[in-house]
This record gives structure tokens, C-alpha cells and sequence, in this order.
């Protein structure tokens, strides 16, 4: 009886040996190659539970997550221009075929990351030689990026990879040029700020001198409007007198007597020197006016 289950015990011991051999789990992050005498036998990209013929058949994993390559220290390109930049850039990529790259690169994640590096600086390196300082700081960055994703894409499809982004995080100048530079700048934008200074004086000077004319133009029109007015005014007056002169001529030399004296008497502090017999007062000595005294 002991020997039957021991018997037994070691059978199942052996099945679980075998059972753990056999089976294999693939995780949702991961992809599974399973090798048959060192043969790619079939590659397993959903996650769940397999079988594999055990002694026979090995199983390698790779990564199926984003991945990133970030470059250590700046990259030194030269732009159209001769001037070096230093360039900080990162790639996102991921394996897209796992058979491809184990052929390709034996799987070994290293070898990949040096294959993309060798294709994303040489891009970059033709890319930038193209332009100017200018346009890889600020004018054509964004296209530069398009261009370097869709171009080490096309390569790295080679190797079973495919590459999601290429990103650009900082361009700068080494220390012996960006003075210059900075200068250079400096000068551009003193010049264009003087040049739009004289084009607002001279817009200054314009609408000053056209504003000087319309104000002597009001000014003329004015004038002329009141002294037509004014001549209106007088000949309606001379008109009115005329009319009283010739209705009742006592009454009209009182009354311009009256507006005589007004005017002559405003001041208190006025001296008249006049000879009291004279016509001036004749209305003062008798209101009938008759004295002639």
C-alpha cells in the first residue's frame, strides 16, 4: 500500500514537472517567441496561458510598451549657414514585429538602440545642414520633427520597429557663436525698430499737417461765415436807422446822443475834455435839444 502511493506521489510529482515545463504565460505588455531547437517557431502577441513541447521548446519575451531613447548629452549638427547647434532630442518607438526583430538584431534591445540612433542622427544631420540657425530654433522645428519620424520610420520598419515620435527638446548655440548671433539679432531688431519709428513720424508729420490745413480751412470759412454775417448784420442796421432817421430825425439824434454819452461816460475814473457849448451837449442842457449855447 505504501508503495502504491508512493508510487502515486511521484507519478504527480513527474506530471507537475512536466505541467511546469509545458505551460507559459504571456503578459499583456509583453509579446512571446517560442524557439524550437533554436527556430523562431511561433510568436504570440495576445496574453493568456500557452503550451510548449518541454526540453524542445524555449520561449523569449519582449517589451510591446512605448519605449524611449534619450540622448545623454546634446548632439553637435551644423545648419546651412556653418554654425554648430546642440541638439537635445528623444525618440518614442516600439516593436511592432517581433520576428523581424529578432532577426534582425537578435532581439537584443542594444543593438536596436544603436540602429535608431545611427538613422535618427543622420536625418538630423541632413536635415539641419539644410536650413538655417534660425529656422531649426524656431521657423521649422515642428516640420523638422514631422520629417525626422516619418523618414527613421520608413528605416526602422527594417528591423521590425516602428517609430512613434521624434521630438526635439532643446536647440541651442554652443558658447562661441551665440554671441554673435545674439548680436547679429540684436542689430536686426534695432533696425527694424528704427524703421518703424520713422514710418510712425512720418505718418506723425502727415496727419499733423493735414490737420493744420483742415483747422485754416475752419478757420477760414469760419471768418468769412462771420463777417458776412457781420456785414448782414450792419446793413440791417444801417437799414433800421435809416428807417428811423427818416420817420422821426429828433428821435434819431437823441437816441445816438444817448448811445454817445454811454459810451463816453463808461469809465468812472475817464476824463472828457470838451468844450461845454458844443453840439456834444446840447441834449444834456435841454432834452427838446433847441440850445445851441
Amino acid at each position: 500500500m505504501r508503495d502504491k502511493l508512493s508510487l502515486i506521489g511521484g507519478i504527480f510529482l513527474v506530471a507537475v514537472v512536466i505541467a511546469s515545463a509545458s505551460l507559459f504565460t504571456v503578459d499583456q505588455r509583453q509579446y512571446a517567441i517560442v524557439f524550437q531547437l533554436g527556430e523562431v517557431k511561433e510568436v504570440i502577441a495576445e496574453p493568456g496561458l500557452n503550451f510548449k513541447l518541454p526540453m524542445i521548446q524555449n520561449v523569449r519575451y519582449f517589451d510591446k510598451r512605448i519605449l524611449t531613447m534619450d540622448t545623454p548629452e546634446p548632439e553637435r549638427f551644423i545648419t546651412s549657414e556653418k554654425k554648430n547647434v546642440l541638439v537635445d532630442h528623444f525618440v518614442k518607438w516600439r516593436i511592432v514585429d517581433p520576428r523581424l526583430y529578432y532577426e534582425s538584431v537578435a532581439g537584443d534591445e542594444a543593438r536596436a538602440r544603436t540602429r535608431l540612433t545611427q538613422t535618427v542622427n543622420a536625418g538630423l544631420r541632413e536635415e539641419f545642414g539644410r536650413r538655417t540657425v534660425h529656422d531649426v530654433v524656431s521657423g521649422e522645428r515642428d516640420r523638422i520633427m514631422d520629417q525626422m519620424r516619418e523618414r527613421a520610420d520608413r528605416d526602422a520598419r527594417s528591423i521590425g520597429v516602428q517609430i512613434v515620435d521624434v521630438r526635439l527638446k532643446r536647440v541651442d548655440l554652443p558658447n562661441e557663436v551665440s554671441e554673435s548671433v545674439y548680436r547679429r539679432m540684436e542689430a536686426e531688431r534695432k533696425r527694424v525698430a528704427n524703421e518703424l519709428r520713422s514710418q510712425g513720424a512720418a505718418e506723425a508729420e502727415k496727419i499733423r499737417a493735414d490737420a493744420d490745413r483742415q483747422r485754416e480751412v475752419i478757420v477760414a470759412e469760419a471768418y468769412r461765415t462771420s463777417q458776412q454775417v457781420k456785414g448782414e448784420g450792419d446793413a440791417k442796421a444801417t437799414s433800421v436807422y435809416a428807417d428811423a432817421f427818416g420817420k422821426n430825425p429828433e428821435f434819431y439824434a437823441f437816441y445816438r446822443s444817448l448811445e454817445a454819452y454811454r459810451a463816453s461816460f463808461a469809465g468812472k475814473d475817464d476824463v472828457l475834455v470838451v468844450d461845454p457849448s458844443s453840439e456834444f451837449f446840447r441834449f444834456m442842457k435841454d432834452a427838446g435839444g433847441s440850445a445851441r449855447n
